[in-house]
């Protein structure tokens, strides 16, 4: 496959959390957070393409592909990763009364979320594994989004390209509004179910390895099989940095098949 082009929202932590506390419940968005993994599947994956150019923000997430940036396009792209932002969110924006959407995780983590912070008007769907297969489990999951819409903030934790599919259908059935977050694991991370890697570890771009040695049996296929590929993979992108926000696209109604 020859050159694809990728835009990136440039917004660290620091300089998105505004955006995020504007956005308000009157549109509807959603966020993405490329990793290697991500970028790989952007250059394979011409449906996964179709979502992140319709996402309203897309975030880089990961410090090590901010470093290969450097090395190989010689850019020089802020990072504000998934983990970080879902934290932040949860931590200085998220008022008691305001309406938030968690789709994925456990009643346990959502239990432990509530603990943690004051969360009075939360709401969780966590479809069966395997769901975005299943047209109904699919149906059954959007359908759950859109009665509660308007939302502030829905927390979208059932991994990638799931996760990015159920974004992208929201925004093209046109009835959600707030703003959604494509957040992977992070709510394992926020609520303890995994260990995220010391803030040394994430500073040097080796939080890979930290997950990579607390599970090598899951993580090992991710980082030391499919991983590398993203070398070969990164002369073939072209990257644009944005300086802001995308202006928002309409949505048009269109069918929505499962992911494979």
């Amino acid at each position: 496959m020859g050159a694809v082009t990728l835009e990136l929202d440039d917004y660290d932590l620091t300089d998105f959390l505004p955006v995020a506390a504007k956005f308000g419940s009157e549109r509807y968005g959603f966020v993405v957070t490329p990793n290697v993994d991500h970028l790989i599947r952007y250059h394979e994956e011409p449906r996964f393409r179709e979502y992140y150019n319709a996402a309203t923000y897309i975030l880089l997430d990961s410090r090590f592909a901010g470093r290969l940036l450097r090395l190989v396009k010689g850019m020089s792209p802020r990072v504000c990763t998934g983990s970080d932002l879902t934290a932040a969110v949860f931590s200085s924006l998220v008022a008691s009364n305001d309406r938030i959407l968690l789709i994925g995780t456990s009643a346990e983590q959502v239990q432990a979320l509530r603990q943690k912070y004051p969360l009075h008007n939360l709401h969780h769907h966590n479809p069966p594994m395997g769901f975005i297969k299943d047209a109904a489990a699919v149906e059954r999951c959007l359908d759950f989004i859109e009665s509660l819409s308007p939302f502030r903030f829905c927390f979208l934790a059932v991994g990638s390209p799931q996760q990015e599919a159920i974004a992208h259908a929201l925004q093209m059935r046109g009835r959600a509004r707030g703003l959604a977050l494509c957040v992977g694991a992070s709510i394992d991370f926020l609520t303890g179910k995994e260990q995220r890697a010391p803030r040394w570890m994430q500073q040097a771009s080796i939080e890979w390895l930290f997950r990579l040695l607390q599970n090598p049996r899951k993580m090992a296929w991710r980082y030391l099989v499919r991983g590398p590929k993203v070398f070969g993979r990164m002369v073939r992108f072209k990257f644009v940095l944005r300086d802001q926000a995308p202006t928002l696209k309409p949505a048009t109604a269109v069918s929505i098949p499962p992911t494979r």
